[in-house]
């Protein structure tokens, strides 16, 4: 049986950051298994610009982003192991993998970090009425068709909701010559960034049906068209509001899952709002050890924010091999999210015996304008931070600091308040 000092399972922004931040902190003995034939996770198939501008303080595109952390994980000598399967994960540490080259293997880690990213909901998930036919994907899915492997999956498009890579494929499909009719979001706003929603759809004349969703899927083998309805507060399609778009192609927007299966069945407690691992300040998840980061935490707008988030992860699980595995028993405070706060990672916080200020990231539950974000321990206000307008779309990250935890023994609430 082989051993490691961390095994990171996932070799895409937050693997690779968190590799890194690992060797920088003294860890010679890390391996990276990815299931994929290269590093860089789905940043390889996001062709388009935006990436980088926080962390390299330039503009790039996907694979240029992904390329520069891979180039350094490779000038440090970090070993990474592709075209390899994680099966499992025990709770002491025993990682499974499979591999074309070793097989089926048993690894023993000190620590494991946890960096599988997400997952597209996939129409099965919508239960939306209709036969199975041919033309309806996920964004992903056409993303690495048409960026990927030159396949262009129709030319009449309609995309059901509005997240990022909804917005982005309706600007991409456009670009290849296809007609974008129409992009339909269930609820009253996008789940996508503002420049996105300017950038792929106000600059092509694609009209974003807010409130709307799609009722029916018309045709058997092929898709003929579909059915989009407007919904009311309680998200009941209206009935009389039913018009027909007739489409040979359907692209899915609406959500990502975190790719938990192995958390599930390591005992990893879950998030039921994000869907990710129930983390403290360290990103340490409730299996000692056992550290998570990324989207397979909680989904993120900015790889920039996945790769900082993934190097404190690699601090942490540095930080736990040098003092011999052995977990923090110190008392922990819970962080409440409450009146418009809908989750925070991290969900509890050792306060004594920090590595430094201690990051708070979470998405509000609505439109709130003109509002301020407070935490507070009891009656103490620790942070306060106005702001024009918050939106579920945009994730916040609140920086606590250090000195401010000093000696606080109650639990911290994190909520928005309206002028």
């Amino acid at each position: 049986m082989r051993d490691f000092d961390i095994v990171i399972v996932g070799g895409g922004p937050a693997g690779m950051a968190a590799a890194i931040s690992a060797r920088e902190q003294g860890i010679e003995n890390i391996v990276i298994f990815e299931r994929d034939s290269e590093l860089g996770g789905i940043l390889n198939q996001c062709i388009h610009n935006g990436f980088g501008l926080r962390t390299f303080k330039e503009e790039l595109t996907g694979p240029e982003y992904a390329e520069r952390y891979a180039d350094k994980v490779r000038d440090m000598n970090i070993p990474y192991e592709t075209d390899t399967m994680v099966l499992d994960i025990s709770k002491d540490r025993v990682v499974t993998i499979l591999s074309r080259k070793r097989g089926v293997e048993e690894i023993r880690a000190k620590a494991v970090i946890l960096a599988m990213g997400c997952r597209e909901r996939p129409r099965g998930a919508l239960n939306i009425p209709g036969f199975r036919p041919q033309g309806v994907y996920t964004a992903g899915t056409a993303q690495k068709l048409v960026n990927c492997e030159g396949y262009v999956p129709g030319k009449e498009v309609v995309i059901l909701g509005s997240g990022d890579i909804g917005l982005i494929m309706a600007r991409r499909m456009t670009l290849e010559g296809a007609h974008v009719a129409a992009v339909a979001e269930l609820m009253p706003y996008s789940s996508g960034l503002k420049r996105n929603i300017v950038q792929c759809l106000d600059d092509f004349g694609i009209p974003l049906l807010l409130s709307h969703t799609v009722v029916d899927i018309k045709g058997k083998e092929k898709l003929e068209g579909v059915v989009i309805a407007e919904v009311d507060s309680t998200n009941t399609p209206i009935a009389g509001t039913e018009q027909f778009y007739p489409c040979d192609t359907l692209l899915l927007s609406c959500g990502l899952i975190p790719e938990n299966e192995l958390s599930k069945n390591c005992g990893i407690t879950l998030d039921p709002r994000t869907n990710g691992p129930v983390v403290d300040e360290g990103l340490e998840t409730d299996i000692d050890g056992v550290f998570a980061c990324g989207n397979v935490l909680h989904v993120h707008d900015l790889v920039d924010f996945v790769s900082e988030e993934s190097a404190r992860a690699g601090e942490s699980a540095a930080a736990f091999v040098k003092r011999g595995c052995t977990p923090d028993d110190t008392a922990a405070i819970k962080v409440v999210p409450k009146n418009g706060v809908r989750y925070t990672v991290p969900a509890e916080i050792h306060t004594s015996d920090l590595l430094g200020d201690v990051h708070i990231r979470f998405r509000v539950t609505g439109v709130f304008k003109d509002c301020s974000v407070v935490i507070k321990a009891g009656e103490e206000e620790l942070v306060r931070r106005k702001n024009r307008i918050l939106v579920p779309s945009e994730m916040l990250d609140i920086i606590i600091k250090k000195d401010k935890l000093a000696g606080v023994n109650c639990d911290i609430t994190a909520e928005i308040e309206e002028v």
